[in-house]
């Protein structure tokens, strides 16, 4: 049997071996293709990129043309350099540079000299291209913004990095790519697929038609259109609402996840990403470390949540058996706790959950809390229990929503304290902050407009996301899978008609939109900053949590506006101008959009420049503790 075996094995081996040798030299000639690549030119022909369109249908970015002038620096041979660089307004300096670059990369295949020229430069330089040797135009489409809001949202393109090329076989040098914002997240879905024709050229590298007849060309394909879940009118007025300020404002509808706006401040028209001045834009963009218009604080900036995060400590306690709606607690205008610390805030006499969360009363948040940790004979436990809970919100993690950018927020662990305290001894009192959103609690505006959603839904959401439909193509089903909270259904009516009263009787009953029935939430968090070692307090961040309709809630939305003061300051007109909009199409509240884009925060800005840095290290930092009253 072995000495059949082995034969056996040689022979058919031998005879796989013969076959595919067979196949590749005389069926398969695309070898044939690559051997003869010297005398081969591949040219591509770049397709148009998909459109992107709002969720009522109205076109958001198209395209335009463009012309990207080719170098393959073998070829570039008695040209007049200074003719070169007039017609292109350019110096020798930089042809001589860029030159050395493609020669780098390879002295024989075509780069990238001069991108995004507009029809006129084209024209210009079509005219004489005969005369410059080595360079040669490919044509490629640019985008072609139709509105002048949302930025962060589309991101743009540009050139591909070596990184890039290396890492993806599909692009060459001077392809473009999509960066940051659908432009990235959909890239594969927007891009299309790029045509190939092979050209055969002679020894004198001219053009001597097609290989083959054009067995081997491809077509170009265009990139899909897709639609996505932002009403741009509503981005639009977001943006508009937070001229000369800065924060962010994201609204989703709750039943879906859709993400109806998602507004950062300050912002730029996407048009100067666009063109040759792209890289010049980009840099002045860049290089803005005090404003950070390329910094979306939607997505990236992490907060103290302040007071919406009550709705969490008042869901947990209810969950944990610790409250009813009944539970009372005596409020003198704060909270005293752990050796004479006190948290201030408005409430006076008795509070229970209702008037608690329409009051805002930190005493009364204060206290649930310490029952929530109190309950367990250790800590530790307790604070891992209270998290899971919180995080069943989406908080303290990424969200998984189809943007390419995010932060994870902070909801601490008992690992968490075990760093902080690493010889132990802490209890309850030594975090109760967390109660009432400071502490070591962070969110991100998407976390804090996904957990109003998940109240509003009364116990579940859908993950965040920003798109409603691909051409062709099902969106992720991840985008529609439930996430249920660990906070049972029946717990959210009383917190929901406690957010009600926010508007009647509390916080914001100054407000009201007549005919909407708006559930929501003030918050006023602290803000501290170092400068030159010392810890420095700052005004204020003004934030507001909502939903609305209470009866079917249609949108949920968090705004947080930085040094912006009270919740019902700023951030709270704001959530219900934009709540109104998206309903009603109009506003009625004229008084409080007039004095929202009236207002302006600079002057605020201004004093945490660096030219101001001396004089604010002799201010005295407040109390690490202290939390300022909530309105």
């Amino acid at each position: 049997m072995r000495k059949v075996l082995l034969p056996t094995v040689i022979i058919i081996a031998g005879v796989l071996i013969l076959f595919r040798l067979f196949y590749l030299q005389i069926i398969d000639e695309s070898l044939k293709l690559k051997s003869e690549n010297i005398a081969i030119k591949k040219k591509f022909d770049y397709p148009e990129r998909g459109y992107i369109y709002d969720r009522n249908g109205k076109l958001l970015v198209a395209n335009q043309p463009s012309y990207d002038i080719m170098v393959t620096p073998r070829n570039v041979k008695d040209i007049d350099t200074i003719e070169f660089c007039k017609l292109l307004n350019i110096n020798k300096v930089d042809f001589i540079r860029i030159l050395e670059k493609a020669r780098n990369y390879s002295p024989m295949l075509p780069s990238v000299f001069l991108p995004q020229l507009n029809k006129k430069e084209y024209a210009a330089f079509q005219e004489k291209q005969r005369k410059f040797r080595g360079f040669e135009i490919v044509k490629r489409s640019l985008r072609d913004y139709q509105v002048h809001v949302g930025a962060n949202i589309f991101g743009s393109i540009t050139q591909v990095t070596p990184k890039i090329i290396d890492r993806n076989p599909y692009y060459n040098s001077g392809d473009l790519i999509g960066i940051q914002g659908v432009e990235e997240s959909y890239e594969s879905i927007l891009r299309g697929v790029k045509g190939v024709k092979y050209r055969q050229m002679n020894k004198f590298n001219k053009d001597i038609g097609p290989y083959k007849e054009g067995r081997f060309d491809t077509i170009s394909v265009r990139g899909e259109d897709i639609t996505l879940s932002i009403d741009i009118m509503l981005q639009q007025y977001g943006e508009e609402l937070m001229i000369n300020k800065r924060g962010g404002i994201v609204a989703i509808e709750p039943k879906t996840g859709e993400i109806l706006a998602l507004v950062t401040a300050p912002s730029y028209d996407p048009a100067l990403l666009v063109g040759r001045q792209r890289s010049k834009n980009y840099t002045t963009l860049f290089y803005d470390s005090i404003a950070k218009p390329l910094f979306d604080r939607g997505l990236l900036a992490q907060y103290a949540p302040g007071s919406p995060f009550k709705i969490m400590t008042g869901l947990v306690g209810l969950q944990e058996g610790v409250i009813d709606e009944q539970t009372t607690f005596m409020c003198h205008h704060g909270f005293s706790y752990a050796r004479g610390r006190f948290m201030k805030c408005h409430g006076f006499g008795p509070h229970q959950l209702h008037n608690g969360i329409y009051n805002s009363c930190n005493a009364y948040f204060g206290n649930v809390y310490l029952r929530i940790i109190n309950k367990y004979v250790k800590p530790a436990a307790a604070v891992d229990i209270w998290s899971k809970h919180v995080r069943s919100f989406g908080l303290g993690d990424f969200m998984g929503y189809d943007l390419p950018t995010g932060k994870r927020g902070r909801v601490p662990t008992s690992k968490t304290y075990k760093k902080m305290y690493p010889n132990g001894g802490w209890r309850a009192t030594a975090i109760v902050s967390n109660a009432i959103g400071q502490g070591e609690v962070e969110a991100t505006p998407i976390q804090l407009a996904n957990m109003i959603a998940a109240v509003a839904n009364q116990g579940y959401y859908y993950t965040p996301h920003i798109i409603k439909k691909i051409k062709g193509e099902k969106i992720d089903p991840k985008f529609t899978k439930k996430h249920v909270t660990t906070i049972d259904r029946k717990y959210f009516a009383p917190m929901i008609s406690g957010l009600f009263d926010v508007y009647n009787f509390g916080t914001a009953s100054a407000l009201r939109v007549d005919g909407i029935n708006i559930c929501g939430k003030t918050g006023t968090a602290e803000n501290f900053t170092r400068i030159g070692g010392k810890k420095i307090q700052l005004k204020d961040h003004s934030i507001f949590v909502a939903f609305a309709p209470m009866e079917n809630p249609k949108i949920a939305i968090a705004v947080l506006v930085e040094n912006g003061g009270f919740g019902a300051t700023i951030a709270g007109p704001i959530a219900s101008l934009m709540i109104e909009k998206y309903l009603r199409g109009k506003i009625t509240r004229t008084d409080l959009e007039k004095r929202i884009l009236e207002k302006s925060l600079k002057t605020e800005y201004e004093r945490y420049t660096k030219k101001n840095i001396d004089s604010l290290t002799n201010i005295k930092p407040e109390p690490i503790d202290s939390t300022q009253v909530e309105n």
